[in-house]
C-alpha cells in the first residue's frame, strides 16, 4: 500500500481576522515548520499582500521547476518574485538607476509588481537565473505591502509566488479551493481564511514612465 503524503496546514493564528492573519512576530516561530519546509526546496500555498499564492524559493530552481509543472505553467513565462527590500533585488543581477530607484520609492512596499532588466553586463547573472527570466532577461519583483509577508522573506530570502491555481484557471480565494488545485502535491498551506483581492498591477518603466501591463489592485 501507498504511504499517503502528510502536508501541513497551519491555521490562523488571529480567530476571525481574514486577510494577512499569519501573525509573522509569532509565526515564524510558532511554524517554523513552513520555514524549514521553504529553505530546504519545498512549496506551499501561503497568504500574500493581495490573494493566495504557490510559494517557493526563487533561489532554487528545482522547487522553481515544481510551480511551473503545478500550474501548468506556460515555461515561457517568468513568474513574479516577492522580495523584502530592494537589496535583494540585487543579488538577482538587477542594475537600479536613480530614476527608477525614485520610482519604486513611490510604488513599494505595495500590490504592484516591477518588471525590471538583468543588466546586459552581467551575463553570469543572465545564465544563473535563466530558470527564472526563461529567456526574456527581465524578472518581475514586488516588496510586499504587508509587514508580517515581509518579516517572513527575511528569513527565508526572496520567494516565487505566483496565484494559486492552474494557468487560466480563477485563483483560490480559499484554502479550500486551493486544495482542489493542487491537494498533496504541495508540501504545506496557510490558512488566513478567503482572500478577495484584485492580483498586483505589474508594470515596466520606460523612459522614467510607469507603463501598466496589467490593472490589479493599485490604480496608477
Amino acid at each position: 500500500m501507498t504511504k499517503r503524503k502528510k502536508v501541513l496546514i497551519v491555521t490562523p493564528l488571529k480567530n476571525g481576522v481574514q486577510g494577512n492573519s499569519f501573525d509573522l512576530d509569532s509565526g515564524v516561530r510558532r511554524n517554523d515548520k513552513v520555514v524549514a519546509i521553504l529553505e530546504s526546496g519545498g512549496v506551499g500555498i501561503l497568504p500574500t499582500d493581495t490573494i493566495y499564492g504557490i510559494v517557493g524559493s526563487a533561489l532554487m530552481p528545482d522547487a522553481v521547476k515544481r510551480i511551473y509543472r503545478l500550474r501548468k505553467r506556460n515555461p515561457n513565462k517568468p513568474m513574479i518574485i516577492l522580495a523584502s527590500s530592494v537589496d535583494d533585488i540585487f543579488s538577482f543581477g538587477v542594475t537600479i538607476d536613480a530614476a527608477t530607484k525614485k520610482i519604486l520609492a513611490k510604488v513599494w512596499p505595495g500590490k504592484v509588481s516591477v518588471i525590471l532588466p538583468i543588466a546586459p553586463r552581467r551575463s553570469v547573472a543572465i545564465e544563473r537565473f535563466a530558470y527564472l527570466h526563461r529567456g526574456t532577461g527581465t524578472l518581475a519583483f514586488r516588496i510586499p505591502k504587508s509587514a508580517q509577508l515581509r518579516k517572513l522573506l527575511q528569513v527565508t530570502g526572496p520567494l516565487i509566488a505566483p496565484s494559486a491555481n492552474f494557468e487560466g484557471e480563477p485563483p483560490a480565494l480559499t484554502i479550500r479551493a486551493a486544495k482542489k488545485y493542487f491537494g498533496a502535491n504541495v508540501d504545506f498551506y496557510v490558512d488566513a481564511g478567503k482572500l478577495v483581492s484584485k492580483p498586483s498591477t505589474l508594470v515596466q518603466i520606460s523612459k522614467g514612465k510607469l507603463i501598466v501591463l496589467r490593472a490589479g489592485a493599485v490604480k496608477l
